[in-house]
């Protein structure tokens, strides 16, 4: 695989890479399920979708897809390498893959774990076993930007920035190709783009026709803005929300390369849309999603693709608190096209 340093300008994800990962992950990776949503009858037929379908990702065992890729590096990483620990810094889905790639290997671990990550991640990282150091929102982002820290020891396991993280991800995009061979687009929401990142190396691979969509909340779509100046880019104006596992303040320069050539474009969507999508899904499908799966599954009703579309529901580890304001001040979802952001003719 390439360089991942920054400043790198030539980066791919082979195809050999991702199916070796899938032959290596799913003891502790599941093996997730494709279930059809029932897209609102209401929706304008020009717009409509002809079939959506949801990747489970909230039935991995940490509630998220981080468990493939944080697998996949541990696995493969010697053991003097994993002597000292590891650790790695996230809002919450990807210290629990690391917590239980680690605890499943057998070795220590702590977690950089940033402020704006929700009480039930923090629990969840805890029944890990994983030792938590708090830093800011700043000082996080710094650390991923920087790919280390001086406050933190052991083997860093980055959340996305990795080729071999990103091929474990990638594993998600052979399991929808084995399961929907027809399907016409994929969108999954962008955090930091290493579950992007690998499944659409994938499924470039192996069905290059298949369009691969970014999803991005209006108050974080710092890949949108990227397209727009045509280069990795930071979103002004950036806003917390509750869509915590989607949406940074930036596109790293190293990860540009690779999502700006593998990814169709970016579609923006509204908190409301996010909402309004979530109350969907749990009423029609019995799955709490949280934010950022939100985000996939609204863009996917944008009208901005058609076809057989597949969403990835890329956790579900949404405080209940927090889910039962999203889906209680919504309004339920009555077929109105969700507002699509700028980013739409990318």
């Amino acid at each position: 695989m390439t360089d991942t340093s920054p400043g790198c300008t030539v980066r791919d994800i082979p195809l050999a890479a991702i199916e070796d990962a899938a032959r290596a992950i799913y003891n502790p990776v599941v093996r997730t399920p494709l279930v059809r949503l029932d897209v609102p009858p209401a929706l304008d037929a020009a717009t409509r979708p002809v079939e959506i379908f949801l990747k489970l990702e909230t039935l991995q065992p940490v509630g998220s897809f981080k468990i493939r890729g944080a697998w996949n590096v541990i696995r493969q990483a010697p053991r003097s390498a994993l002597a000292g620990g590891v650790w790695t810094v996230s809002a919450g889905n990807a210290a629990q893959g690391v917590a239980l790639a680690a605890r499943t290997a057998g070795v220590r671990c702590s977690v950089m774990v940033m402020d704006t990550a929700p009480a039930i991640k923090i629990r969840a990282i805890e029944q890990l076993g994983a030792t938590i150091v708090r830093a800011t929102y700043d000082e996080c982002w710094q650390t991923v930007e920087q790919h280390g820290s001086d406050r933190m020891r052991g083997l860093f396991v980055h959340p996305f920035d990795d080729d071999r993280f990103i091929a474990g991800n990638g594993t998600a995009g052979l399991e929808i190709l084995e399961d929907a061979p027809d399907v016409d687009v994929v969108v999954a929401a962008l955090g930091g783009g290493g579950l992007l990142a690998g499944v659409a190396a994938a499924i470039r691979a192996r069905r290059p026709e298949v369009q691969v969509f970014a999803a991005e909340p209006e108050t974080a779509s710092p890949f949108d803005t990227s397209l727009r100046n045509g280069r990795a880019s930071v979103f002004e104006g950036w806003q917390k929300s509750f869509v915590d596992g989607a949406g940074g303040r930036s596109v790293l320069p190293t990860m540009w390369p690779l999502l700006s050539r593998l990814l169709a474009g970016s579609i923006v969507v509204s908190l409301a849309d996010v909402k309004a999508a979530i109350r969907l899904v749990a009423e029609r499908c019995h799955v709490i999603a949280e934010g950022a799966a939100g985000c996939a599954v609204a863009a996917a009703l944008s009208g901005r693709v058609r076809g057989k579309i597949v969403a990835i529901v890329s956790g579900g580890n949404i405080d209940l608190q927090t889910f039962a304001s999203v889906v209680g001040a919504c309004t339920p979802y009555v077929g109105r096209v969700p507002r699509s952001g700028p980013g739409e003719e990318h």
